[in-house]
């Protein structure tokens, strides 16, 4: 066993030499081999667009304009905010409460005063009965649009009856309705409501 160790070990030492000596110049330490002639170089593609392209497309004039009277167009490009179905017909009316106020304001005749007093009845009408038994009808706006439309009838038949009545009663107790200076009164007292009622619909809307 003494003499197989020194024997055995230089046996090894050898043949480690052996490998070493093969593996001279190759792997990781020696030098690559040249593969530049067996890749080919990268080239630059150029794309073509897939549409054609239209001459003067910036030209502000040849530029449609952007449809704002549109309501796809308002309600879907612009996400605009949808307002419910009574806010939307009760801002419809505001135009006519405010004729009526002008009317006043500026003293119209009687004719003038009733064709427009009528008209906003009769919308605010048409709004009662679409509304009437659902959720809306205890809108606070809605309650007051009904008791101005009531008042704007009682008006309206006031000063149609003083047309025909005041000539023929003297200003007592039954004829003093129709006094000049009792309508006034009833007409800045209508206007006041005609304008509470404008300033809450606006807060809705």
């Amino acid at each position: 066993m003494s003499f197989a160790l020194p024997s055995n070990a230089f046996f090894w030492n050898k043949k480690d030499k052996a490998l070493e000596k093969e593996l001279e110049g190759k792997g990781y330490a020696g030098t690559l081999p040249n593969i530049g002639d067996k890749v080919e170089k990268s080239k630059t593609k150029v794309t073509t667009p897939i549409f054609e392209s239209q001459e003067g497309f910036d030209n502000p004039a040849d530029l449609k304009p952007v449809p704002k009277d549109n309501p796809a167009f308002i309600n879907i490009i612009q996400k605009k905010d949808k307002n419910s179905p009574f806010v939307d017909d009760a801002i419809e009316i505001i135009p006519m409460l405010e004729k009526l106020v002008d009317c006043i304001e500026d003293n119209e005749n009687v004719q003038l005063f009733v064709t427009k007093a009528n008209l906003l009845s009769l919308n605010i009408d048409n709004l009662g009965e679409k509304y009437k038994g659902k959720p809306e009808s205890y809108y606070e706006s809605f309650r007051k649009l009904q008791d101005v439309n009531r008042y704007v009838k009682s008006i309206s038949l006031l000063r149609r009856e003083a047309i025909t009545y005041q000539r023929y009663l003297a200003y007592s107790e039954s004829g003093s309705i129709y006094n000049p200076e009792n309508i006034a009164q009833q007409l800045e007292y209508l206007k006041e409501e005609l304008n509470t009622v404008i300033l809450m619909l606006r807060e809705e809307y």
